[in-house]
Formats: C-alpha cells, sequence, structure tokens
C-alpha cells in the first residue's frame, strides 16, 4: 500500500441527477484529486461530482463535496490507471537519495 487518504463529503451537495443506478445499489462518480502542494488548511485536494466531457468542454462549475488528507504514505507513489484500454501510463523512476557531505567528524 502507498498510502492512506482520509476525506468526508458533504452529502447535501449530490446532485440527484448525477447518482447512477447499478444492478447492485447506488453509484456516484467522484474524482479526488491529490494536490502536490497542503492547502491552508492542511488537506491535500478536493472531492468533486465526476464530470462528463460535455460538461468539462462547456467549464461548467465543479461540485465540490469535500477534502481529501493523505494521513501515511510510504513515500511511494501510486501508478496511474490506463485510460479506455490503452496501454498503462509509464512510471518514472522515483528520485535516488543522494548522501550529504558534511563536515561532522561522525
Amino acid at each position: 500500500m502507498a498510502s492512506i487518504i482520509a476525506t468526508s463529503i458533504d452529502l447535501t451537495k449530490i446532485p440527484k441527477d448525477k447518482i447512477i443506478e447499478g444492478k447492485k445499489g447506488k453509484y456516484l462518480p467522484i474524482t479526488i484529486t491529490l494536490n502536490d502542494e497542503l492547502d491552508q488548511f492542511g488537506n491535500n485536494g478536493p472531492v468533486t461530482v465526476q464530470q462528463t466531457k460535455d460538461e468539462r468542454d462547456a467549464k461548467q462549475d465543479k461540485v465540490y463535496l469535500g477534502n481529501v488528507k493523505v494521513v501515511w504514505t510510504n513515500g511511494d507513489n501510486v501508478a496511474a490507471a490506463p485510460r479506455d484500454g490503452g496501454p498503462a501510463p509509464v512510471q518514472q523512476a522515483a528520485p535516488q537519495a543522494v548522501a550529504a557531505e558534511d563536515d561532522l567528524p561522525f
């Protein structure tokens, strides 16, 4: 496991027309974004309702449901999932730690 991410969402903000009825239950497609830097409240990113391509092209406002916070990580990043049956994205090698040279006698 690479990370544990904690989140909570505001259920009152869920648009009912975005709920998908499946064979085994009701689902809400969401997007979780992990930013490179923390926000002013120590969050790593937002949780939003997933937009369709038409909504993105029309530049419609996102529906924000909450925030995410990485509460534990082993320092490894996870690879992105492949898109639409295409090949998996190339994962870059993690930078190697370089020993610091200092004047300490030990």
